[in-house]
């Protein structure tokens, strides 16, 4: 399907068309997925990245490299985790929430900071001011503490109580440092060991790169708004108006009513894609992958494994319409009711999702274990599938550190010798 656009004049131009596979490949270039890096990650790709996807989602669970380290592998390649702890401790990025718990770009804090106040039915927000009110005596002091003394971890505090239920359980200095963190009091100055060492956020902000100004934004709701629904546009590549919301934890939802001036004035393109009965829109900073899309121009050639915290696949309703992949995090489903395992990744192949597979990495045995492998209904497993499935999978598997791979079950159950007869070609 080919279409042609022309953006001379936004609000009179017609809607560009798109097949489903035309608009994968659009998001997937928007979000850095589309082809293999070109050459060697730099420590500045780990920024950039960032700033593609406007945030990086943060989560803890270690049977695997944490995501927000697999996902920038996802689309990076062979890089040094530790240059993401680097862009923190260096003010390049900053964490907030913002879709959760996040890394954002160090330019973008002051938007979050100048949102946070409007944010007051995030449950992080409403737990900081209820821990706040209970607590005040003893959160003032902690806070205090740390203008004195200086950064400091949780770890660095004694406590002999233990938080009763929660937060997870933690104890009470780390709920309240917490809670200082999403009421903007402390930030994140560095991380060590992935523990988070907090800071007054004076002296965080005065080392974001780019500089804090030192004057808060005083936008309004509707400017800052309307900013977080353009960033989700961009950092989607093309989207229905229903997804937009979830990006940021915008609310109320993002409808084609309040869009609809967006595209008058040129700041969005509508697009029509085949088999949607609703538009979809595409920031026009993309109106030239947009163009490429359309003419069939966009290929796919990349296959990596996607961490279960993806912005591509965190999106359950996202991920079904524009991919027909099922996706469900079953690390917080009981294993009685688990399908597929604990930590399981989506394998993206050349623009489709065409698998997962439930890993973990035996760090000290230097093995990357797939307790199990699935295909999708459908998918013919061919010879160049396969090659590059192991190959990615072996990939994954070094810059883990763990470099012996072993396969357990697989669905179906005949493509484990050809995956193991790839990787003991690429063995040598």
């Amino acid at each position: 399907m080919k279409a042609s656009l022309s953006l001379s004049n936004p609000s009179c131009a017609p809607a560009a068309a798109l097949s489903l596979s035309q608009a994968q490949c659009l998001h997937l270039a928007a979000q850095g997925l589309l082809r293999r890096p070109r050459a060697r990650a730099r420590k500045d790709d780990v920024v950039a990245a960032i700033e593609r996807m406007r945030l990086l989602q943060i989560d803890s669970i270690h049977v695997i490299a944490r995501s927000p380290y697999m996902v920038l592998h996802s689309r990076l390649g062979d890089y040094a985790p530790a240059w993401l702890d680097e862009a923190l401790e260096a003010g390049r990025v900053a964490e907030c929430w913002a879709h959760e718990a996040c890394f954002v770009p160090a330019a973008d804090y002051p938007l979050h900071q100048a949102w946070g106040s409007q944010r007051g039915l995030h449950w992080a927000y409403k737990n900081a001011a209820r821990m706040h009110a209970e607590h005040r005596q003893d959160m003032d002091a902690l806070l205090e503490r740390i203008r004195t003394d200086g950064a400091a971890r949780a770890a660095d505090f004694e406590s002999a109580q233990r938080g009763a239920g929660g937060w997870w359980s933690w104890k009470p200095e780390k709920r309240w440092l917490e809670a200082w963190f999403a009421l903007g009091e402390l930030m994140v100055t560095r991380r060590e060991r992935f523990q988070r060492v907090y800071d007054l956020a004076e002296r965080v902000l005065a080392k974001l790169d780019p500089p804090w100004t030192g004057t808060p934004l005083s936008r309004s709701h509707e400017d800052l708004r309307q900013r977080f629904i353009l960033d989700s546009v961009r950092a989607l590549g093309v989207t229905q108006a229903r997804w937009i919301a979830d990006y940021y934890r915008l609310k109320p939802a993002v409808t084609d009513r309040e869009l609809a001036p967006l595209v008058a004035s040129g700041a969005l393109l509508q697009v029509n894609v085949a088999d949607w009965a609703v538009p979809a829109y595409v920031h026009p900073d993309h109106a030239e992958l947009l163009a490429h899309a359309a003419q069939g121009k966009l290929r796919a050639t990349h296959t990596t494994l996607l961490s279960p915290f993806d912005p591509v696949v965190w999106d359950r309703t996202r991920v079904q319409a524009l991919f027909g992949f099922e996706y469900t995090i079953e690390c917080y489903v009981p294993a009685s009711k688990r399908r597929y395992g604990y930590y399981v990744l989506p394998i993206l192949h050349r623009g489709r999702l065409i698998g997962r597979l439930d890993a973990k990495a035996h760090r000290r045995e230097g093995v990357f274990e797939i307790k199990a492998l699935f295909l999708e209904p459908g998918v013919v497993p061919g010879d160049r599938l396969l090659q590059e499935l192991a190959h990615a999978a072996l990939a994954c598997a070094r810059w883990h550190g763990t470099p012996t791979l072993r396969l357990g079950r697989s669905r179906p159950a005949g493509i484990a010798a050809g995956l193991r007869a790839a990787w003991r070609a690429a063995n040598g």
